[in-house]
């Protein structure tokens, strides 16, 4: 198995240019293949879960130009569902590819099937299909109950009152909501239990108004999408650099800076994930923000109870970075966290005590006691991109790490560790 061992550095310091947000990424992507007129997308992402959603569209008839090395795409379309009556489609292991595409094929006419890698047949998506089907949907499991492969008898969506459990993840909400305005009756979308991850869902609400339509949110209980609403192209669409990937250069900052900036995300971003920063902040960090820009300094770190159910992917960078502080780091309902591209509760505890933290692993939460000095340690990343990069700032203490599959980065960041030796000063 490939493997790249990093080795202690001083301190780190330099400036990074975020590449762009794959939520953000594959939700214009889709909305601009469903909006009539062309498209131009910016700064898009390019990585294995962007490169599956590009793939599905051309099949599904979309026509995607490619300019500036990928960065930017001009999407064509006549707007409107699908025109594309069969299709079989690999999605990977890209939850926001597979969950949007399979509401928004319903919209139309044809017979699909939706497959993936076999983490993704592991991945749960029968509440989805449950609100599908309650909308008139035809979806059978050609698997195992209530997981992918799927395959669609289309013949549309007919709208009114759907209910949906909000407490597994909020890319079952988003993708109902994303092909809400196409179906053929207003929408009301009532949810189960407590919502999780509500900056995602605060994101694609705005990205839904940049392309004509509007949402009632009613406390993140329940949501209306009027009739009679449709995707209207906005000419071109920017996507902000990825918050999540912010994430890791500015723990870097707080355990050993140095100070680092990124650019591409600020204090204007729709991201739950900057507050990534404001947390660093409170744990001893010092913090800097522009509209476009976070700059992060060393503090004194300090350990902290935190509830992070509201940004699920920066709490594993925090899970890491509490290796630094002092004292306990307590991160509470996190329980999503097991149905990810691995169990990352499970995998994040086991990974964290190869280099010395005690760690208690509850259904939904994990308690940190950081070691006195970090252990050199081979850390598993499980084909999960986030698990690599977060163990990448264990090497920021005493001792080697080398990290196994470094390349599964390739899911969201592909230059991911090219970065990060940019702010290791030589």
């Amino acid at each position: 198995m490939e493997s790249l061992t990093l080795k202690p550095p001083g301190r780190v310091e330099g400036v990074i240019q975020l590449p762009g947000s794959k939520s953000l990424s594959n939700r214009l992507l889709l909305l601009s293949s469903l909006a009539s007129g062309s498209t131009e997308v910016r700064n898009l992402l390019e990585s294995d879960d962007t490169q599956h959603m590009t793939t599905a569209l051309e099949t599904l008839g979309i026509g995607l130009t490619f300019y500036d090395e990928g960065a930017r795409c001009v999407v064509e379309s006549m707007g409107g569902p699908f025109s594309v009556k069969q299709a079989d489609l690999f999605l990977g292991n890209a939850g926001t590819a597979i969950r949007p595409l399979c509401a928004s094929l319903c919209l139309g006419e044809g017979e699909f099937t939706l497959t993936g890698e076999p983490r993704m047949l592991e991945r749960p998506i029968a509440h989805l299909v449950d609100a599908l089907r309650q909308l008139g949907a035809d979806i059978t499991y050609e698997g195992a109950e209530g997981y992918p492969p799927l395959r669609i008898r289309a013949n549309g969506l007919r709208g009114g009152a759907v209910s949906i459990r909000g407490n597994v993840s909020s890319q079952y909400l988003t993708s109902l909501l994303l092909a809400s305005p196409l179906a053929h009756d207003a929408l009301q979308i009532d949810i189960i239990g407590d919502l999780v991850s509500k900056p995602y869902i605060d994101m694609t609400i705005d990205v839904m108004r940049r392309y004509g339509v509007s949402v009632d949110n009613h406390n993140y209980q329940a949501f209306r999408v009027p009739r009679g609403q449709t995707y209207k192209s906005p000419g071109t669409a920017l996507v902000e650099g990825d918050a999540s990937s912010a994430s890791y250069f500015l723990s870097a900052a707080a355990i050993l800076g140095g100070t680092v900036r990124v650019n591409g995300v600020g204090a204007d971003s729709i991201q739950g994930d900057v507050q990534h920063a404001e947390i660093l902040e409170r744990m001893g960090a010092i913090v800097q923000r522009g509209p476009d820009f976070i700059e992060v300094s060393r503090g004194s770190l300090r350990g902290m109870d935190l509830d992070l159910n509201h940004i699920p992917d920066a709490a594993m960078t925090l899970a890491v970075t509490a290796l630094f502080a002092e004292g306990k780091t307590v991160i509470r309902n996190i329980g999503n966290w097991r149905v990810k591209e691995t169990d990352r509760l499970a995998a994040m505890a086991t990974e964290l005590r190869k280099v010395g933290a005690l760690v208690i692993e509850g259904p939904d939460y994990l308690e940190i006691d950081p070691p006195d000095q970090i252990q050199p340690a081979e850390i598993a990343t499980y084909s999960d991109h986030r698990m690599a990069m977060s163990f990448s700032l264990a090497s920021l203490g005493s001792a080697e790490i080398t990290i196994l599959d470094p390349g599964c980065v390739s899911k969201t960041f592909p230059e991911y560790f090219d970065n990060f030796r940019a702010i290791l000063p030589q």
